[in-house]
């Protein structure tokens, strides 16, 4: 008998993928999607890792496929589009092995930068896309994707959104299914995709789209739900679990095949009911192709395109329900912030100091944006940073830049910036890049990379050298600081900018998350010589906090004793105490 537990729906993507006999996993950490592989690495006979990037990770588990095993590549929405190139592309090489891409979209941009659905990237790519409603679905749906992989040749998406990847069910749990490894045959003019090839590809690909619209319409995946006809509903995923909250008596297809879509199944049902609404998160990606087909529906003309769904939402849309709702004490603002210790925090004051410009990128260090810091200009996606720069610096000249910077975090840097530094060198560009080596992917919740040391799986590895990088691809100006010599930094700093040409700052300390144990003292504020000044105020850390009478006090159970605050002090009123 089988047991029975409570996952979240990443922890059961994870288990399905360990039950389908899946024997390589590559990924990046990327919120909502960094839990499907933090849980893969505890199958031992799954061999897992983080990969420097999404497209990485995508090309390791297309290279497991092709040699005949089954392989899982995990990634958030944006990642996608790094994965993008391999993706388009293996959709015509098609999969040996079976071969499953877990997306998670994030609708409400909960920790993302766009609300971009992967469907219509699925669409254009013509890769078929599973989308689970509940954890018992994300484990047997990852499980139906490989299988579904290897009977029609082809990459499959299990696309899931944050409200799935970070809630629970309950998940029956299964045995393993060991499966023998495909043999590999040298098949060039399947795997080589150059022109003469692929052109033949592309009719592989589009019979293979003709036959899964016919196939799903009996596909179990699918279901239609008969109750009263006056409304029926055409829903997938968790907008489903709205659907049958707000309207428990209305006929449901429930689609577990999103793309393509079972065109005569959904004509059949449309038939069925007298009113048509069709319920899905961000884009009207099954509503753009039902309208095609000539069948009247209701959708985002009452229904949001932007962030998610809720039952409420969908009484007052669709229902037209007046909702009497109890006005909740208004709870107080609590805006995202550096934790106390952050060595960011150092970096961005100095940075403030000196009113300095700085093009951002993607990590913790984002939040240098946000007030009374305000120092990061620009944010685009992974390795911007430096590349805007660049583009900034030949834009506006070498004087133009001098008072900006380039920040990007290490694990950042090993992800894609790297490559925009070379193109930087190789194009002669000027400028100063700070990059914040903080030992870890923080934002994410404390991944290791390339420049760390050690793997997904625990092992210890030599960790790329970022200063030996930087010199190696003829950067002549790199040093390394710090985070917390601030009087160092600064100075670092005015030199570095000051220069015509390309320099690396590397600031150094680790994430004060990392080893809590680590901090032996606080600071505390000596009010018999504190002027209430305000100075150290300036840096924004939440541990310190300024009362009516414009007296300050330092919170003992927040402050990490990063000693940012005393160098501030021009008055010697902060004081190292012993924890």
């Amino acid at each position: 008998m089988s047991d029975k537990v409570i996952m979240l729906g990443n922890e059961a993507i994870a288990r399905g993928a360990y039950e389908a006999g899946v024997k390589v996993s590559a990924a990046y950490p990327g919120t909502p999607s960094t839990e499907i592989s933090e849980n893969i690495v505890k199958y031992k006979e799954i061999y897992s890792e983080w990969s420097p990037n999404e497209k990485v990770a995508m090309e390791v588990a297309i290279g497991a496929s092709i040699s005949g095993v089954r392989a899982l590549a995990s990634m958030k929405h944006v990642g996608v589009n790094v994965a993008a190139d391999p993706l388009y592309t293996v959709s015509y090489i098609g999969a040996n092995g079976g071969l499953v891409l877990a997306a998670a979209d994030d609708p409400g941009l909960y920790s993302s930068q766009n609300e971009q659905d992967t469907r219509a990237v699925a669409r254009a790519a013509k890769v078929p896309v599973l989308e689970p409603s509940d954890s018992e679905e994300a484990k047997e749906f990852t499980k139906f994707a490989f299988d579904l992989s290897e009977q029609y040749d082809t990459p499959v998406i299990v696309r899931v959104t944050t409200r799935l990847s970070h809630s629970q069910g309950m998940v029956e749990l299964c045995e393993r299914t060991e499966r023998e490894d495909r043999p590999y045959v040298k098949n060039i003019a399947k795997n080589v995709m150059m022109p003469g090839n692929a052109v033949k590809r592309h009719l592989h690909v589009e019979d293979r789209e003709k036959r899964m619209a016919v196939d799903g319409c009996s596909m179990a995946v699918n279901k239609v739900e008969y109750n009263d006809r006056k409304i029926g509903v055409i829903t997938a995923g968790i907008p489903y679990q709205y659907v049958k909250e707000a309207m428990p008596d209305v006929s449901v297809l429930k689609l577990g095949l999103v793309n393509p879509l079972p065109k005569n199944l959904i004509m059949e049902f449309a038939e069925n009911v007298e009113t048509l609404y069709i319920v899905e998160e961000l884009d009207p990606i099954i509503e753009e192709q039902v309208r095609a087909w000539g069948i009247k529906a209701i959708g985002k003309e009452i229904l949001t395109i932007q962030g998610e769904y809720s039952a409420n939402l969908l009484r007052t849309a669709i229902l037209r329900q007046e909702l009497e709702i109890e006005q909740a004490a208004a709870a107080p603002m609590r805006p995202p912030i550096l934790c106390p210790g952050c060595p960011h925090r150092s970096t961005f004051h100095v940075l403030s100091k000196l009113k300095i410009h700085a093009a951002g990128d993607i990590g913790c260090y984002t939040l240098g944006a946000v007030a009374p810091l305000s120092v990061i200009d620009t944010t685009i996606c992974m390795g911007a940073s430096i590349s805007s720069l660049h583009g900034i610096e030949k834009a506006k000249g070498k004087e133009f830049i001098k008072d900006w910077v380039a920040v990007i975090g290490d694990s950042t840097f090993m992800h894609t910036g790297i490559n925009s530094l070379i193109n930087a060198v190789y194009n002669q560009g000027t400028g100063t890049i700070l990059i914040l080596d903080n030992s870890t992917t923080g934002m994410t919740g404390h991944q290791d990379h390339a420049a760390t040391g050690k793997t997904l799986m625990g092992e210890t590895v030599p960790a790329i050298d970022l200063e030996m990088l930087c010199k190696s691809i003829g950067i002549k100006n790199v040093v390394s600081v710090g985070a917390f010599n601030t009087e160092k930094l600064e100075q670092v700093i005015k030199e570095e900018v000051a220069k015509d040409e390309l320099s690396v700052v590397i600031v150094k300390a680790p994430c004060v998350l990392l080893d809590k144990k680590a901090i032996t003292s606080q600071y505390k504020i000596n009010t018999d010589i504190c002027t209430k000044c305000g100075m150290c105020m300036k840096p924004g850390c939440p541990a310190i906090t300024r009362r009516s009478d414009k007296s300050v006090v330092i919170n003992d159970t927040m402050c990490n004793g990063c000693g940012l605050c005393a160098q501030i002090c021009k008055f010697g009123a902060i004081q190292k105490s012993d924890k």
